[in-house]
C-alpha cells in the first residue's frame, strides 16, 4: 500500500433544479462514493470527496487540491455527458494519478458504434448493428430481426426498456428509434437482438496482465413469455419493479468449461481492443448454440456494493477495501510513470545521460551554476531552495529537476513545472550549462529532453522568462533558434533598464 498519499474522491452531481429523466442512476454514484470512502477509512488513507457538475469544476478542484491521487467516480455531466470522460486527461495535465481507465478508452466505449468497429477490426464477435439518425430513413436492406434499439452514447441502461426490443421492421421499430431521438437528441443504434443467456464479466488489470473475475449470469427464469429478457433501466435501478426484483445474478455462471474459457479469452481481447487497462466490465449474450457475442464494454463500471463488479470481487474472495487499495496503488504507479522517473537517456556521447536530480546533487549543481558567473548570489540562493525542494519530492513533486552528467560530472541543470491554474502550460524556471562545455550543444540536448517530457504530460504551451539586458543576448538567441517566440516584454521589471522578456512555444 502506498504510504503518505491522500486521495481526492471526485464524483458527478447535477444542479438541483435540473430535470432528471434517470434520477435513480444519477443518485447511484453516491453509493459508490460512500463505499469507496468507507474503504479508504478502513485503509487509513486520508481522503475527502467532492461533487463536480462540469469540467470547469474538475479543473478548479485539481488546481487547488493538495491530493496527488484522484479516485475517479465521475460518470457523466448534465451539460455534456461525454465531458466526464475527459477527467483522466485533466488529471494527467495537473500531474495527478487517477483510478480507472484513461480518457481514450472511456470515450471509445461510450460510443456503442465505435466500440463495435474496434471489436470487428480485431475479429471479435458482436451482433450486427446500424446507426439511424432519422427514424423515417431506416434502410430497406436492414438485416433480419429481432432488434434491440439503444441510444448511441449512453450508459447505465438509460433509454432501454421492454419497448426497445422489436421482433420485426414495423411501426414499433420506428417508434423505438424516435424515442431515442426525442429523449437523448442523438442517433439510435438498431442492433440484432440475441435472444439467449446474458453474462457480465468483470476484469481487473495489474502489471499489464488481466484477471477475469468469476463470470456472472443474469437469471431470467422468473420471466414468462410475455416479458423481454433484458437488463434494462428498470432492472438496474427501479427497486420496486418486477425487473429489478427478478434479475438476480448467478456467480459463477453455470457454463460448460469450453464456453467459460472462450468467454474469458474474449473478455481480455475485448478490453485490449478498446484500450482498457484497469478495471472494466464486458457484457455478453449467448445464442441458442452458446456462441458468445460481445454487447458492450463498460470502461467505467458501477462499483457500488450492490453492483455486479462488487459481486464478482466477493465471489473471487477479494474484499472491497483490497480492491480500493489496488486502485490506489495503480493510480500511484500511473503518477510515477507519467512523471518519467530517472532513467538515463543516452545522447550518443560516451558517459553522457540526463536524469532526475537526487541526493548528493545539490552542491555540485550549485557549484556549476556559480561557475557560469551569470547569476547574482541572491539568484543562486533561490536556485538552492528550488533544487532542495525538487530533490526532496523527487519526480512526483511540482519541480521537475534534471541534470545532464558526463562521466559522473554534472554539466547542466534544467528545472521546469506546470503553471498553476492553467491547463497544459509549463514554465521553464532554470537552465544552465557548465561554462567550460558551452558550445557543445548540451543546452539543446537538455532543453529538447525536457520538452519531450512536458509533451508526455500533455503539455501544450511552454513559457520562458529571461532578462532584457545585453548580457542575455545569447540566452534570448538560444531560445529563438529553438522555436520560442517573443510573447511579451515587461518594462523595468527586474530593475530600471532591465526588462522581463517572455518567450512561448506551443508543442504539437
Amino acid at each position: 500500500m502506498t504510504e503518505g498519499l491522500s486521495v481526492l474522491v471526485l464524483y458527478n452531481t447535477n444542479p438541483p433544479d435540473m430535470p432528471r429523466a434517470f434520477a435513480e442512476s444519477e443518485l447511484g454514484v453516491l453509493d459508490e462514493v460512500n463505499a469507496v470512502c468507507k474503504a479508504l477509512t478502513e485503509l487509513g488513507i486520508p481522503h475527502r470527496s467532492v461533487g463536480v457538475k462540469n469540467l470547469r469544476e474538475v479543473a478548479g478542484n485539481l488546481a487547488t487540491s493538495a491530493e496527488r491521487i484522484v479516485f475517479n467516480l465521475v460518470e457523466g455531466f448534465a451539460e455534456n455527458h461525454a465531458d466526464a470522460m475527459m477527467v483522466p486527461s485533466l488529471c494527467r495535465a495537473w500531474r495527478r494519478g487517477w483510478t480507472g481507465n484513461d480518457t481514450a478508452a472511456q470515450l471509445l466505449t461510450l460510443d456503442k458504434w465505435q466500440t463495435k468497429a474496434a471489436l470487428r477490426q480485431n475479429g471479435l464477435p458482436t451482433p450486427q448493428a446500424l446507426i439511424i439518425d432519422d427514424a423515417s430513413k431506416i434502410r430497406g436492406e436492414l438485416f433480419p430481426g429481432p432488434y434491440i434499439v439503444k441510444p448511441l452514447c449512453a450508459d447505465a441502461s438509460e433509454g432501454i426498456d421492454s419497448r426497445s426490443v422489436v421482433t420485426s421492421r414495423d411501426d414499433k421499430l420506428y417508434a423505438a428509434v424516435q424515442r431515442i431521438h426525442d429523449q437523448f437528441g442523438h442517433s439510435a443504434m438498431i442492433e440484432q437482438y440475441i435472444d439467449g443467456r446474458e453474462l457480465n464479466v468483470s476484469v481487473l488489470w495489474k502489471d499489464n496482465a488481466a484477471k477475469v473475475l468469476p463470470l456472472a449470469e443474469i437469471d431470467f427464469s422468473a420471466f414468462d413469455a410475455s416479458r423481454v429478457k433484458i437488463v434494462g433501466y428498470e432492472a438496474k435501478w427501479r427497486q420496486d419493479s418486477f425487473e429489478y426484483q427478478n434479475t438476480p445474478r448467478v456467480i459463477p455462471a453455470p457454463l460448460p468449461d469450453e464456453v467459460a474459457r472462450q468467454v474469458r479469452e474474449l473478455s481480455i481481447a475485448a478490453c485490449r481492443a478498446v484500450g482498457c487497462d484497469d478495471y472494466c466490465r464486458v457484457d455478453f449474450r449467448l445464442d441458442d448454440q452458446l456462441r458468445p457475442y460481445i454487447l458492450e464494454i463498460n470502461a467505467n463500471p458501477d462499483i457500488s456494493p450492490d453492483a455486479g463488479f462488487a459481486a464478482a470481487l466477493q465471489a473471487e474472495g477479494v474484499a472491497f477495501s483490497q480492491f480500493v487499495a489496488a486502485c490506489i496503488d495503480r493510480a500511484h504507479d500511473r503518477l510515477r510513470r507519467h512523471s518519467l522517473p530517472s532513467t538515463p537517456v543516452p545522447h550518443g556521447t560516451t558517459g553522457t545521460n540526463i536524469r532526475h536530480t537526487k541526493e548528493g546533487d545539490l552542491e555540485p549543481t550549485l557549484a556549476m551554476l556559480e561557475g557560469t558567473h551569470f547569476f547574482y548570489p541572491a539568484e543562486v540562493e533561490v536556485a538552492r531552495e528550488v533544487l532542495a525542494e525538487a530533490i526532496a519530492h523527487g519526480p512526483t513533486g511540482h519541480y521537475q529537476s534534471l541534470v545532464l552528467e558526463e562521466n559522473g560530472r554534472i554539466l547542466g541543470w534544467i528545472c521546469f513545472g506546470p503553471t498553476p491554474c492553467t491547463l497544459g502550460t509549463f514554465d521553464i524556471y532554470w537552465l544552465a550549462i557548465d561554462q567550460s562545455t558551452q558550445g557543445r550543444g548540451l543546452g539543446t540536448l537538455l532543453l529538447d529532453d525536457s520538452l519531450r517530457r512536458i509533451a508526455d504530460r500533455e503539455g501544450r504551451l511552454v513559457i520562458v522568462e529571461t532578462s532584457g539586458r545585453e548580457r542575455y543576448d545569447p540566452t534570448r538567441a538560444f531560445y529563438e533558434k529553438r522555436g520560442f517566440a517573443l510573447s511579451a516584454r515587461s518594462k523595468d521589471f527586474y530593475a530600471p533598464g532591465d526588462d522581463k522578456i517572455i518567450y512561448t512555444r506551443f508543442l504539437a
